[in-house]
């Protein structure tokens, strides 16, 4: 790419994914636990098996946890990594801008629409470098909406495995449609980025590849050129010479768990039934398709319909030169994953990230013919009104910002009236859309450069804030509940170390920032009885059994909702501190013992032994 297409992808990108990323702490309840995971790989030299918590963590594969575990090794971390965050969350956001990087280079070397009269090709004799060939305006604008989407703007600044998946994934799948393109090319650097993309989150990788090339295959008519091209049966024995070695050392050390959780669990499972409640329609991703891509998402439509094309049966015309197939491989590609997912029975918002960069592309394609045409005419016109009403929503902010309760923030409506970021918001889609109308008649994807430019700044002046803000009264309270057991001296009749439990509301970044193990149990009598015996009972690494005459007290971050229940009161604890809802009880391990036989001879019972996979 030439440096002028180059430095501003860069400025983009360090301006949404790098920008104040260690400004806040870890989100609860999943980033604290990648992050505790990986911070114990560098601090004990075990990069085999993540542990969090004192306990094995076998639902990703170890590639995210080694990356944010070699943060962890740089010295001088109480400087630069003060809340953890900048280690934990800086490969989501490389990845993310890798991404950006990956999809402008691919669009700018093939462009895929035809060049207006006049105008030179890049390297064609005559090209100047003051005026930017309409290639390098429509790879910032597949950049761009890849960056600005609502869900890569979340999952590229937070601390888990699914931004680094879809990084190594369209890696993948680009690098398999260049070497369709120029089989002279690497042809076996797509498989292994494939390898790597299942050691980031597993075999999933693998089959979403499959999906793609097969639908591409068929729509191009050329399955065998294909097969020809990309040598998958040598592929696919790289692939499983970069991933296989963990999986099988994993194994061999963890035996039957791993097994039965990874792949039983984590992989053939989530596919086959609903786990951890995550039921959904069978529709859940169209409505996250669309929200995914806002507000452009009409022109995604357009691209994703003009992608595919007349069918194969109903059509005579011959394949795409593969030079021009990009747009119909990007819609395979979203398609693909559709599909897939759909077909889950488990689904969650994120499973769709890998296909926004196939998204983007799209968008990149569709706004490049401009207004031209009455489809054209009407998504650009749905895609402005999008814009026009997300302006609206956040102008109103004040009619419907009050009706958020959180008993977790109470003064978060106020707070967030009071810092005026709304109004910087509806400025920004205001200006966006006014912008793109004025440029629709110029060279066509420049209203979509000046729409995206104009949206960039929310993000700075209008998230980042936001999200401090969030932080500041959800995180901060349980760091400083962290930071108060870690001050408090031993007990000087405890022979153990004093144990720590939380119930209530359970945040796993408790543990990250306490650095001790943390028993962790729900509000119900049940969990009562549960901590009893679990204090008495339970081992796990970092966390001995104890009796009541080995360890006569134990802490407890209670929330205060949960203190008011009838059989957490009337223990008579010591109360150490509070922050926000939560308190710091230290309570004697024979009152809790009492009131567990009261709720025995009740009729409760524990349940504690029960699976209950990903506990913390």
């Amino acid at each position: 790419m030439p440096l002028q297409l180059w430095l501003p992808l860069l400025a983009c990108g360090l301006v949404l994914f790098v920008w104040r990323l260690g400004s806040s702490g870890l989100v609860d309840e999943t980033p604290p636990l990648f992050a505790a995971s990986a911070r114990a790989m560098a601090e004990t030299g075990d990069w085999l098996i993540p542990r969090v918590n004192g306990l094995p963590r076998y639902d990703k594969p170890p590639l995210v946890y080694w990356l944010m575990g070699l943060g962890y090794l740089l010295p001088g971390q109480g400087l630069w990594n003060p809340l953890g965050t900048w280690a934990a969350r800086l490969p989501s956001a490389l990845s993310s801008l890798g991404v950006m990087f990956l999809l402008a280079d691919t669009l700018w070397r093939w462009p895929q629409c035809p060049w207006p009269s006049g105008v030179h090709k890049p390297g064609d004799a005559g090209s100047t470098a003051q005026e930017p060939h309409p290639s390098e305006t429509a790879a910032l604008t597949a950049a761009l909406a890849f960056a600005l989407s609502p869900m890569v703007l979340l999952w590229g600044r937070i601390a888990v495995s699914d931004a680094l998946l879809c990084a190594l994934l369209s890696a993948t799948l680009l690098l398999s449609w260049r070497t369709y393109v120029a089989p002279r090319g690497p042809w076996w650097l797509a498989w292994l980025m494939l390898g790597l993309a299942v050691l980031s989150k597993g075999p999933v990788a693998v089959v979403l590849l499959g999906l793609t090339l097969l639908g591409f295959g068929w729509l191009q008519g050329d399955l065998a050129g294909l097969w020809r091209r990309l040598r998958p049966l040598r592929g696919l024995t790289l692939t499983a010479l970069v991933a296989l070695p963990w999986y099988g050392a994993a194994l061999l050390v963890e035996g039957e768990p791993f097994w039965n959780s990874f792949f039983g669990y984590h992989n053939l499972q989530r596919f086959t039934v609903v786990v951890n409640n995550h039921l959904q329609p069978w529709w859940f991703f169209l409505p996250v398709l669309v929200v995914a891509s806002l507000p452009v998402t009409p022109l995604l439509l357009l691209g994703l319909v003009r992608g595919v094309g007349p069918l194969p049966w109903r059509r005579r015309a011959q394949p795409l030169p593969p030079g021009q197939s990009l747009t119909r491989f990007a819609a395979c590609w979203l398609l693909a994953v559709l599909v897939f997912f759909t077909a889950a029975a488990t689904k969650l918002p994120s499973y769709w990230l890998p296909a926004i960069p196939a998204a983007a592309l799209l968008i990149a394609h569709a706004a490049q013919a401009g207004w031209q045409g009455r489809a054209q005419r009407l998504a650009w016109a749905a895609s402005l009104g999008l814009t026009l009403l997300l302006a609206g929503v956040f102008l109103a902010g004040p009619l419907w910002v009050p009706a958020i309760h959180d008993p977790e923030l109470p003064t978060l409506p106020a707070e967030i009236l009071a810092s005026h970021r709304l109004l910087i918001a509806a400025a920004c889609f205001a200006l966006a859309a006014s912008l793109a109308w004025v440029l629709r008649r110029r060279r066509p994807p420049m209203a979509l450069l000046a729409l995206q430019l104009a949206i960039l700044p929310f993000v700075p002046l209008a998230i980042t804030p936001l999200w401090e803000l969030g932080d500041r009264l959800r995180g901060q309270p349980v760091r400083r509940m962290a930071e108060l057991v870690r001050a408090l001296p031993q007990p000087s009749n405890q022979a153990l170390p004093e144990p720590l439990a939380m119930v209530g509301i359970l945040k796993p970044s408790l543990h990250y920032y306490a650095r001790q193990v943390v028993l962790y149990e729900g509000q119900s009598p049940a969990a009562l009885l549960n901590l009893t015996e679990r204090l008495r009972l339970e081992h796990r690494a970092g966390q001995k059994p104890s009796s009541p005459q080995q360890a006569p007290t134990v802490l407890v971050v209670i929330d205060q909702g949960t203190a008011r229940l009838p059989h957490w009161q009337g223990l008579e604890p010591q109360e150490l501190g509070r922050d926000g809802l939560y308190r710091l009880w230290r309570l004697e391990r024979s009152q809790l013992q009492r009131r567990a036989a009261e709720l025995y001879a009740a009729g409760e019972r524990p349940n504690w032994q029960e699976p209950r996979p990903e506990r913390y």
